[in-house]
């Protein structure tokens, strides 16, 4: 009986870089990630109609019943929340005001950019337009939605405290 090789995370290969179950390593990372992807592109196809039907409840119905609700962090602590802005972002944003959006919450536009370009890229693809690769998922692009969050919540306290410049 022969021992397996093992890669260096400890994956076992057998011949031609195979791992023990017969299947291509390759293979496996490219399988894993359009399964990703497909629960990604599905979720994200569930947050959309969610969010529309939300939007059209509110615009066509409460919206003349339900007063705004102010900010309960900047309320009680004083400075603004890390979320703060979102709402006048996304409106600012469907206004047209790409740069008073970037302004109010930097992380509304990157969204809108990121998602958007995932979700249209997928459809197309999905729809069989194959010269349209959906894009891929990384995790950087998390990464870089917690980096704008903290740099606009520093950046918007600094500011309100030091210079008195309230959004």
């Amino acid at each position: 009986m022969t021992v397996p090789e093992m890669s260096g995370d400890g994956i076992p290969f057998g011949r031609n870089d195979t791992l023990a179950d017969g299947f291509p390593v390759k293979a496996q990372k490219r399988r894993k990630t359009a399964a990703l992807e497909t629960e990604l592109f599905h979720i994200g196809l569930i947050l959309l109609a969610a969010g529309t039907g939300l939007w059209a409840l509110y615009h066509f119905l409460f919206r003349r019943f339900l007063p705004e609700i102010p900010c309960f962090f900047t309320e009680i602590v004083g400075i603004y929340c890390p979320g703060c802005g979102g709402t006048r972002a996304f409106r600012a944003l469907v206004q047209g005001k790409l740069l008073l959006a970037l302004w109010y919450h930097p992380l509304v536009p990157y969204m809108v950019l990121m998602g958007g370009g995932f979700m249209i890229t997928q459809g197309l693809n999905r729809m069989g337009i194959r010269k349209i690769r959906g894009w891929q998922f990384h995790s950087w692009y998390l990464y870089g939605a917690v980096a704008l969050i903290v740099c606009n919540f520093l950046l918007k306290n600094a500011l309100r405290l030091i210079w008195g410049i309230t959004m």
